[in-house]
């Protein structure tokens, strides 16, 4: 009788620990409103006010950047400063009571058309107001190339950077677009980058890693 006690007893607290998560999951909440973004500044020449949008994905583990004037470009028929754009983005992130969350990884997209000589870099930071750590990215490019391009980066566990719990602060995102003329032929072909989302098609996505706080 004693050991049928005791097996019932070890089963219901099996079954207890199995169904309780730990304070530092990692899964978050996955109402459709859970997470909101507002953009509140925008500047640089790759993103005149109005012109950069953001937008949650339904189960709040992505949200996606998409610019509509961000193209970087050299040769015939541009202007000398339109080699490099840039975009600071200052966005307000509204969380659930009780949740946290740190940027766990990025897919960047766009398109180039680089002349053969030509080359084109992308950069890229993102860090929470008021702290110095910052994730800086970098992707070179080089022709001759022609058509879409995707770069993925992913920040590993121990390097995550995750908001303080209770604090309100902006996630700042910077970007940068630049192409060199190179050896190219500058009076006759043009050498873009660009992470313009005219049609819908090329946008940037900031994959989410929640915490209970």
């Amino acid at each position: 009788m004693l050991k049928t006690l005791l097996t019932s007893a070890a089963a219901a607290l099996t079954a207890c620990l199995a169904t309780t998560a730990p304070a530092s999951a990692t899964t978050g909440p996955w109402s459709n409103d859970a997470m909101t973004i507002d953009v509140v500044a925008a500047n640089g020449s790759g993103c005149p006010w109005g012109t950069a949008d953001a937008t949650v994905s339904p189960d709040s583990k992505a949200f996606t950047l998409t610019y509509s004037q961000f193209t970087a470009q050299t040769g015939a028929g541009t202007m000398p400063t339109d080699f490099r754009k840039n975009c600071q983005l200052a966005l307000n992130v509204h969380v659930p009571q009780g949740y946290t969350y740190a940027i766990a990884g990025v897919d960047y997209r766009g398109y180039a058309h680089l002349e053969r000589g030509a080359s084109g870099t992308q950069l890229a930071s993102y860090y929470f107001q008021g702290e110095p750590r910052t994730t800086r990215i970098r992707h070179d490019f080089t022709g001759y190339t022609d058509g879409d391009w995707q770069r993925t980066d992913t920040v590993g566990v121990s390097s995550l950077s995750f908001l303080p719990c209770g604090e309100q602060r902006y996630l700042n995102i910077n970007t940068e677009l630049r192409v060199n003329a190179g050896r190219s032929d500058v009076r006759r072909s043009t050498s873009q980058l660009t992470m313009d989302s005219t049609d819908g098609s090329i946008d940037t996505v900031y994959h989410i890693a929640w915490k209970r706080c």
